[in-house]
């Protein structure tokens, strides 16, 4: 197999909610309609179970999305979670978007690959209408019994863990688990080197990833929706030398 030339491919990591879609988060699909509580009342409750559990929120919210729906006798299914991702929806322009880009990086020379890395539901971002798009989606899952119903969260990606993702796109070691990760790679051995890389994400959670690409050569791009404290938020980040860049949510093609 002809071996492919790291300068010529460019990965594009993404963070999927409030980047990609305006959703607080993979939840926002059909996991409220169906327990027949609102949002609010869920993110609540959870943000009082995690504070009084010391939990990490990502686990909190997992772990609260099961017990909820057993504490309402509501059956919650894998392919509950497939069914809510086929109604994900997107901010402007990111439907089409994929095809524009691999397209322009097509005309360049550029083989373009591209990446999830969210502490959203697996499940649901796979089932969504942009999946096929994705070379590997990082998540957050549900470990399932013989029913299929979740029991256990079985792997969380949070805002610190979200770096190692990095290292495995350069290193082309994708699978979730395997530990050769932590080896040194050197020279040829890089698939995508860091100053080859996009990172595009939206808020705190992020900056770790940001930072990384700022620091190794990578691009850093923060987007924000019409809100004031959101633009602030990429301001301040872009002064203190966390992104190069922050536009507003718009993939359209005629968008900044």
């Amino acid at each position: 197999m002809k071996k492919e030339k790291n300068n010529k491919i460019i990965a594009i990591c993404y963070d999927f909610d409030k980047t990609l879609s305006p959703s607080d988060s993979s939840l926002d699909f059909g996991y409220f309609d169906k327990l027949g509580i609102t949002k609010e009342q869920f993110w609540k409750e959870t943000l009082e179970s995690q504070t009084l559990q010391n939990m990490d929120n990502i686990l909190a919210y997992l772990y609260y999305a099961i017990y909820k729906a057993k504490k309402l006798n509501v059956k919650i299914k894998k392919e509950d979670f497939k069914n809510f991702g086929k109604n994900a929806y997107f901010y402007k322009g990111v439907e089409t978007w994929f095809d524009r880009i691999n397209n322009y990086a097509e005309s360049l020379g550029v083989k373009l690959e591209h990446y999830i890395i969210s502490a959203g539901l697996k499940e649901v971002i796979s089932s969504s209408k942009i999946a096929k798009n994705f070379k590997k989606i990082y998540a957050s899952t549900y470990l399932y019994d013989q029913n299929n119903e979740p029991i256990w969260p079985a792997y969380t990606v949070n805002y610190t863990n979200k770096t190692q993702y990095l290292f495995r796109i350069k290193k082309n070691i994708l699978v979730e688990n395997d530990s050769r990760v932590n080896e040194r790679m050197i020279g040829q051995n890089v698939r995508i080197p860091f100053e080859n890389m996009i990172y595009i994400g939206d808020s705190v959670t992020d900056i770790p990833c940001m930072s990384i690409m700022v620091k190794n050569g990578g691009t850093s791009i923060g987007v924000y929706e019409n809100v004031p404290a959101k633009k602030e938020l990429m301001l301040k980040l872009y002064k203190n030398n966390r992104i190069n860049h922050y536009v507003y949510a718009d993939y359209s093609e005629d968008s900044e």
